[in-house]
């Protein structure tokens, strides 16, 4: 029973930090430099209509290469 409540304040406290993150505002966690475009990737699955931000990081890609 004691590491029953022991866990559930833990798992509390936890909870309560991250409520509290929120509440402040901070910086949501990002995702590393590396991941799949390190790797060679085009896309994450595969897609084959990329989204608009993607899309425009390679439209400016293929201009700097054709210039």
């Amino acid at each position: 029973m004691n590491t029953f409540l022991i866990t559930l304040i833990v798992v509390g406290m936890v909870i309560a930090a991250m409520a509290i993150g929120v509440m402040f505002g901070r910086k949501p966690i990002a995702g590393s430099c590396g991941g799949l475009g390190a790797m060679g990737q085009d896309c994450e699955f595969g897609c084959k209509k990329p989204c608009t931000k993607r899309q425009a990081r390679i439209d400016a890609q293929n201009a700097e290469q054709q210039h």
